[in-house]
C-alpha cells in the first residue's frame, strides 16, 4: 500500500524564507581584561593550542604553567594598558574587528537573508558562542572568514579547527565555505599602496626605508611546509612591484619571536637597530600581516621598535596603521566575501 504524505507547502516556503547565510569574520584573539589575570587566561588558550605550540609534551607544560604564565602576564599587561581603548574597556583588536563587522553589514544590507557576525580564536566572543548565535537565527549556510592574508598553520588553520570542533558537536550542522587567503589579491594590494601614500602624504618627513614587518614564525614550521613564507614573500614583491620600489626600498622582515628556537628572518627589531647605526635616519614600517591593529603593530611597532630605531641614532619614524575598518581595507573584505558567497546569494 503506498502511503502519500501531503505536503505543506506554505510551511515549506516559510522555511525556505528563514534560512540565512551567515558569514563570520575572526581574528586571533585578545585578553579580556588589561590585567595579569586576564592575559594569563588569554596566553593560556593560546599557548596550549598545539598549532601554536606544536610540541606540548611535558617540558612545555612545565615551563607554560610554571614559568611563563607565572611571569610573562604581568610583563604583557603593562604592554596592554600603553593601548588599551579605555573608552570601551577593551582592546584596539576587538574595537576594530567590532568596526569591520557592523561596516560589512551594511555594506551587505541589500542582501537581507545575510547575517555578519565577529569572533576572536582565542578569548571572547569565541567562534563557539557566534556561530551557536548564527544557527539561532537561522543560517543553515556559514561563511568563516580568518582575517589573515597569509595563511599559516597557527593562524588560518587553528581557526578551521576551531570551527570543526565546533560543528561536530551538532547535529544540524549549517553548510561550510572558508575564504581562502588573499596575500596576492590584487584589491588588498592595492588597499596596501593607498594606505602607505595617504599615511606618508601627511608626515613632515620622508622615509628613506620603508619596512614591511610580518609575525614571525618558527623556522622549523616552514621546513615541515607551512606555506606561510613564501605568501609573505609574494605580498611584498606584488608590493614593491605596485609601487615602483625595489628590494632596498621595501625591506621584508619579522617580528614577535618567541622562545628561544630559530625564527624566520631577518628580524624587525634587528633590522631596525642596524638601518639606524648604517646612517638611516628616516624610516617608516607597514605591517601587511595584520588586518586590525594590534599589540604587535600599536605597541611593539610603534613604540618599541622607535624607541630601538631612535636610541641607534635614527631621527624619524613612523609606523604605518594597519587596513583596519578603513574605505579601502573594507573593500578588501567587501570584496572578498561577495565573490566567496557566490551561489549562496
Amino acid at each position: 500500500m503506498t502511503v502519500v504524505i501531503p505536503i505543506d507547502r506554505g510551511r515549506a516556503t516559510q522555511d525556505a524564507q528563514r534560512a540565512r547565510v551567515g558569514v563570520l569574520l575572526v581574528n586571533l584573539g585578545t585578553p579580556d581584561t588589561a590585567d595579569a589575570r586576564g592575559v594569563r587566561a588569554y596566553l593560556k588558550e593560546f599557548l596550549s593550542d598545539p598549532r601554536v605550540i606544536e610540541n606540548q609534551g611535558l617540558l612545555w607544560k612545565l615551563a607554560l604553567n610554571g614559568i611563563i604564565l607565572n611571569t610573562r602576564p604581568r610583563r604583557k599587561a603593562r604592554d596592554y594598558l600603553k593601548i588599551w581603548n579605555t573608552e570601551q574597556n577593551e582592546s584596539p583588536l576587538k574595537t576594530i574587528t567590532r568596526g569591520q563587522s557592523d561596516k560589512l553589514a551594511a555594506d551587505i544590507a541589500d542582501h537581507d537573508h545575510v547575517v555578519v557576525d565577529w569572533a576572536m580564536r582565542y578569548g571572547n566572543p569565541s567562534i563557539r558562542s557566534r556561530i551557536d548565535a548564527l544557527t539561532a537565527q537561522g543560517c543553515d549556510r556559514l561563511l568563516v572568514v580568518p582575517l589573515y592574508p597569509q595563511y599559516s598553520a597557527a593562524t588560518s588553520a587553528t581557526v578551521c579547527d576551531e570551527v570543526f570542533r565546533v560543528l561536530g558537536e551538532m547535529r544540524a550542522q549549517p553548510t561550510l565555505r572558508v575564504t581562502p587567503p588573499y596575500y596576492d589579491n590584487a584589491d588588498y594590494i592595492d588597499a596596501l599602496a593607498v594606505s602607505i601614500d595617504t599615511h606618508l602624504a601627511g608626515l613632515p618627513f620622508k622615509p628613506e626605508i620603508i619596512v614591511a614587518s610580518f609575525h614571525g614564525m618558527p623556522q622549523k614550521y616552514i621546513d615541515k611546509g607551512d606555506p606561510y613564507q613564501a605568501q609573505c614573500v609574494a605580498t611584498t614583491e606584488a608590493l614593491r612591484k605596485r609601487m615602483g620600489l625595489d628590494a632596498s626600498q621595501l625591506m621584508l622582515t619579522f617580528q614577535s619571536r618567541f622562545g628561544f628556537d630559530a625564527w624566520l628572518q631577518p628580524y624587525t627589531d634587528k633590522t631596525i637597530e642596524k638601518l639606524a647605526r648604517d646612517g638611516v635616519k628616516r624610516l617608516a614600517v607597514i605591517m601587511p600581516g595584520f588586518s586590525a591593529d594590534c599589540l604587535e603593530t600599536l605597541e611593539e611597532i610603534a613604540q618599541e621598535n622607535a624607541e630601538i630605531f631612535q636610541h641607534n641614532g635614527g631621527e624619524a619614524f613612523t609606523a604605518i596603521p594597519c587596513l583596519n575598518d578603513s574605505d579601502s581595507g573594507m573593500d578588501v573584505i567587501r570584496q572578498l566575501v561577495l565573490r566567496e558567497l557566490q551561489g549562496w546569494i
